[in-house]
């Protein structure tokens, strides 16, 4: 009786390996894409976070907090834009930086650069955003503070739009 050697032919192997780079080259583009979305919604997410928190702050200690971005994770940035990071603060002297005295509520990290993210916000919410005790977004002029802040990591966008009465709300766009 002679016996069938086991295992696999160069030829069953170089078909498997064939099969398997072709699903792999079909699959790594839509799991990067995958990827990609979810590091987007995230950021979106803890930047919606964040805002909400320092408008229930205002209301819940009866007085202004602000939120802005924040290199450092103690101070106001003057430059740049939120992916550096951001930080949450009381603000009773209602000059939208962060002095002595005034009791910082959050920090959040840099958003990592190897994600592609940028974060900027148009003319009246680039350097910050403020609530008053009553929970209405305001500047430091006293005017009504309403903006859109783009979250980008291309080719995908989404805008976080704030109302004068502090509501939130997110809109899909794409990256400029």
């Amino acid at each position: 009786m002679i016996s069938k050697p086991s295992g696999f032919s160069l030829f069953e192997l170089m078909v498997s390996v064939a099969l398997v780079a072709i699903v792999l080259a079909w699959g790594i583009p839509s799991f990067q894409a995958l990827i990609r979305d979810i590091r987007l919604t995230t950021t979106v997410n803890e930047l919606i976070t964040a805002i909400q928190l320092t408008r229930s702050e205002a209301i819940k200690r009866s007085s202004r907090v602000t939120l802005c971005k924040s290199m450092d994770g103690s101070n106001c940035a003057t430059s740049g834009g939120f992916e550096q990071g951001w930080i949450v603060f009381t603000d009773p002297n209602n000059n939208a930086l962060r002095d002595n005295g005034e009791d910082l509520v959050r920090i959040h990290e840099a958003i990592p650069a190897h994600y592609g993210i940028t974060l900027s916000g148009n003319r009246n919410v680039a350097q910050y955003l403020s609530f008053s005790p009553i929970g209405f977004s305001q500047m430091i002029s006293g005017a009504f503070q309403a903006g859109t802040l783009t979250v980008c990591s291309a080719p995908e966008a989404r805008q976080i739009v704030l109302s004068s009465v502090g509501r939130v709300r997110t809109v899909k766009a794409t990256c400029l």
